[in-house]
């Protein structure tokens, strides 16, 4: 089956993790058909320097944009880009396992009305052997979208779906740090099938800066309006949204070292982590 691999790729981040990730994609037993880059806004040379080395790849394309728009707009700008109706996402700081791609095309090959495919995450900080937590998230259909209710059911960069229904829920819209979980959420509501498979097929970066990110009042509002959004969707019930909410307010609103140790004890059990 042909598929693209969709990546965005922005001046901050570090060129070593670029190329180890980029590196990842191309050592798959099955590999993309199409590789398409998003240049969101200029980069450093350091960065330059790294694509270079890998845009004389005949499966590559770059999708440069003149200025940084933000995560979701440049993947729209990269998702109308990409030639084939499956099509595979990829951070570019992470690091897919070898059987992925394989893994997941075998779902969809499996099951005609798949939609949407992710997979399982091993988080690491230094090196991908050493994996400090893993990251669970539920697997059938069903669960997935109780799941939904009060927590993102996808880890990102692990996420296989159709373009076409990827593009009939609207893609990619405004919520800053939430727009994946609000795309999945309106692709459950229009009655796409999901399902994530059990095994960890990607090692997620999670760096000291990770914990920081998921607090402040801007992300406490963010994530408050996107639970607001799935209730009036009916992804999730009035219940859902004040407990999801109420939980997401009071843990972001915490101090950075509170709300590290809030997420290891409480969210990482035994080297396991619960989705958010």
């Amino acid at each position: 089956m042909d598929f693209s691999v969709l990546l965005s790729v922005y001046r901050k981040e570090k060129p070593q993790y670029l190329r180890q990730s980029l590196d990842s994609i191309l050592h798959q037993t099955v590999p993309p058909t199409e590789i398409v880059m998003v240049e969101d806004g200029p980069l450093t040379p350091e960065l330059y320097a790294v694509l270079d080395e890998y845009k004389k790849d005949p499966r590559w394309k770059a999708v440069p944009l003149p200025q940084n728009v933000g995560l979701g707009k440049a993947l729209n700008a990269g998702l109308q880009a990409c030639s084939f109706e499956l099509v595979a996402r990829m951070d570019t700081d992470d690091i897919a396992r070898p059987e992925r791609f394989e893994k997941q095309l075998a779902a969809f090959e499996a099951d005609p009305d798949l939609a949407l495919c992710g997979t399982q995450v091993c988080e690491f900080r230094d090196k991908p052997e050493a994996g400090v937590s893993r990251k669970r998230v539920p697997l059938e259909d069903e669960d997935i979208r109780r799941y939904a209710r009060r927590r993102n059911p996808f880890n990102h960069p692990t996420v296989m779906y159709k373009k076409s229904e990827v593009l009939r829920a609207g893609s990619y819209q405004h919520a800053m740090w939430f727009e994946d979980y609000y795309l999945w959420a309106r692709m459950l509501a229009q009655g796409s099938k999901a399902r994530n498979l059990p095994e960890e097929l990607l090692w997620f970066r999670a760096g000291d800066d990770m914990f920081g990110r998921r607090g402040g009042w801007k992300y406490v509002k963010s994530a408050v309006a996107v639970k607001y959004k799935l209730w009036r969707l009916g992804v999730s019930g009035f219940g859902d949204f004040v407990v999801s909410a109420g939980g997401q307010a009071v843990v972001g609103l915490m101090p950075n070292g509170l709300r590290r140790r809030f997420y290891e004890k409480f969210l990482r059990k035994d080297g396991e982590a619960d989705g958010e």
